[in-house]
């Protein structure tokens, strides 16, 4: 009987085997689903994943984004010590290094990059990524929005793509792309966390988009992209108690970028618009001083004599609620929003004088340069 088991075991395992590799072939014919099917399904759940692969649009954006290599002279301390033994010294060993990084923005060899990054610099040394390398030449420079204008003479040079929305959603897919620490050209990715971030004193004009991608030191200058590689924005700046990446990084938005660029490129620098007043916020506790029922506006704090809101009447404690028909939300949109004004228009202010309404007309004067 032993026997009579064994020789028919084999035979039966054979048997077996071939019916499961039958079913796994041809599952229709047990009246299990198709593989083609079932395959069909999977990939149509994943068609609704959204991308699984930013690898597209780094290609378009990457060639764009350039590092950015600066030197300048050492010089010598309090005490002339290096003066007196600067000549033994190699040309190297009496200069000092710092990196960053570009983005081209038109294929006549326009860069844009931060101010910080080429900020003292003798000479800017512009790499491509396809491995030319290049001196540029500074057009001009942006100190209040931390922008700089470069120029270099190459053939052929692959220009960004911008995104032409007006606004940038939180939540939306970007990535870094940069020379952090002088690694060379490397991409982060993460989310735009907030947008319209200011008041955070790293600039006179703040209207910074906040990006959880890692951006490191080498990346200021270079871009911030959308997934399909479209310019969002100019890395500048990273909020870090240690000097790395802690998932808090600041962009300026590439409308911005843009609109200093092109007045840098026309004029040398950039004309912005001025009243000549400071103001504060309308807490509630002013509100309540003044006797105002108001909750939104902008305190006059001081004028500047003989400044464009001076002339046209205004006086301190008035309370400033519309610019030009737009609600006064804050002193930094207000600023922005008369910046953006061209010198010599005329921009009406809606205030509140003691409790009563009243308007003035002021013609916008030219900023005056604040810092250097």
């Amino acid at each position: 009987m032993n026997a009579l088991l064994r020789s028919m075991g084999w035979p039966v395992v054979c048997g077996i085997l071939l019916a499961l590799l039958i079913i796994q072939q041809f599952p229709q014919w047990i009246g299990l689903p198709a593989h083609d099917i079932v395959l069909r399904e999977v990939s149509a759940q994943r068609s609704n994943m959204g991308l699984v692969s930013y690898s597209r649009g780094v290609e378009r954006a990457s060639p764009a984004v350039a590092n950015i290599y600066t030197s300048k002279a050492v010089e010598p301390g309090a005490d002339g010590s290096l003066r007196d033994y600067a000549d033994s010294l190699p040309a190297p060993a009496r200069r000092q290094s710092s990196l960053g990084s570009a983005v081209i923005l038109n294929p006549d060899g326009y860069l844009l990059t931060n101010n910080h990054v080429i900020a003292g610099a003798d000479e800017i040394l512009v790499a491509l990524k396809d491995g030319r390398e290049a001196l540029a030449t500074l057009i001009g420079t942006d100190p209040e929005t931390d922008l700089a204008v470069l120029k270099i003479d190459l053939p052929n040079l692959p220009a960004i793509t911008i995104d032409s929305r007006d606004e940038q959603r939180i939540g939306d897919v970007v990535m870094a792309i940069g020379n952090p620490f002088g690694l060379g050209q490397t991409v982060t990715m993460g989310i735009i966390s907030a947008t319209g971030r200011n008041q955070l004193g790293l600039n006179t004009y703040e209207d910074f988009i906040q990006t959880d991608a890692a951006i490191n030191q080498g990346n200021s200058g270079g871009a911030l992209v959308d997934a399909e590689g479209n310019l969002i924005g100019i890395n500048t700046a990273i909020f870090s108690q240690s000097g790395a990446a802690q998932g808090i990084g600041f962009a300026i938005p590439v409308r911005l970028a843009v609109e200093v660029m092109q007045a840098i490129i026309q004029h040398g620098h950039v004309i912005r618009g001025w009243l000549g007043v400071e103001v504060q916020p309308l807490t509630p506790e002013l509100a309540e001083s003044f006797g105002l029922e108001v909750s939104q506006g902008i305190v006059v704090a001081s004028l500047y004599r003989n400044g464009p809101a001076w002339n046209a009447g205004l006086l301190p404690g008035d309370v400033i609620l519309k610019i030009d028909g737009e609600p006064a939300t804050s002193g930094r949109q207000a600023m922005n929003q008369v910046a953006r004004a061209k010198p010599g228009d005329s921009i009406r202010l809606d205030v509140l004088r003691n409790g009563e309404p009243a308007s003035f007309t002021a013609e916008v004067g030219v900023r005056p340069s604040f810092r250097t």
